[in-house]
């Protein structure tokens, strides 16, 4: 018997389709056998469809060279769920009473490979704003949400993100010194929230929180960003109780 072939009633595209979901709810980077400990699959068949789902973008594999994460098509698909239930009202209604509470624009964001994209916000009604639209990439280290994304990683892997990224300037205040990040990830993790003072546009703060569903990992990061000129840093942590309590519903919407 050819160990090779999926049993009758089992397509191999809902095989893919298991294969993307057991990543999807283990949220970390997995080998296939750790996939296939959970599907039980012939051990030719796993290899076979996760090789076939990495050749199609579907897959990447992870640095260690072993592990598998969520490919390119893979997130441009799963971000344009998150576009389209952008609508959802539960969610949306958290971030209309954050933004009543702060009065600045708040967004919602989750990490994608090297950078953060919004998938859901609720503008100021203020004149003076700052357009970074829904499906907008930023940078890990020059902005509040991506350094709550940063904080949220295992240790081996932000020295891995150390060694490999570049720290590109934005502005004058951009933290491009790995020594200088590194102290500014340990203090996001010791405070649970990150802040930009003007890192990733002149004049423009932010802060964001995590949001943690039960399982304790990180699904998205919910923030609010300003004109420095209408609202300081210093002040905007006046805010945080209601950040992380926004932060707190929207994890039992995940």
């Amino acid at each position: 018997m050819n160990d090779d072939h999926d049993p009758p009633g089992a397509a191999p595209s809902l095989r893919n389709l298991q294969i993307l979901e057991v990543l999807a709810s283990e949220a970390r980077p997995m080998t296939p056998t750790e996939i296939n400990g959970l599907l039980k699959l012939p051990k030719p068949t796993i290899h076979r469809l996760v090789a076939n789902l990495e050749a199609q973008g579907y897959l990447s594999r992870h640095l260690d060279g072993r592990s598998y994460l969520p490919g390119p098509k893979l997130r441009r698909m799963m971000l344009g769920v998150m576009r389209a239930a952008s609508h959802d009202l539960p969610r949306r209604a958290i971030l209309t009473r954050l933004n009543a509470a702060v009065g600045e624009t708040c967004n919602l964001a989750i990490p994608d490979g090297d950078a953060m994209v919004y998938v859901d916000r609720v503008e100021t009604k203020w004149p003076l704003r700052i357009a970074l639209q829904i499906g907008s990439r930023v940078p890990l280290h020059a902005t509040a949400a991506g350094k709550v994304a940063l904080a949220a990683l295992p240790e081996p892997l932000f020295e891995r993100y150390l060694k490999a990224v570049t720290l590109a300037p934005h502005t004058d205040r951009t933290l491009t010194d790995p020594t200088l990040l590194r102290a500014e990830i340990d203090r996001v993790r010791a405070q649970d929230y990150g802040q930009d003072d003007g890192e990733f546009i002149d004049g423009m703060i932010a802060l964001a929180v995590p949001v943690r569903p039960a399982g304790g990992q990180l699904a998205a990061t919910v923030s609010f960003h300003a004109p420095r000129q209408r609202l300081s840093l210093a002040r905007s942590l006046d805010h945080l109780p209601a950040l992380r309590s926004a932060a707190s519903e929207l994890a039992e919407q995940c």
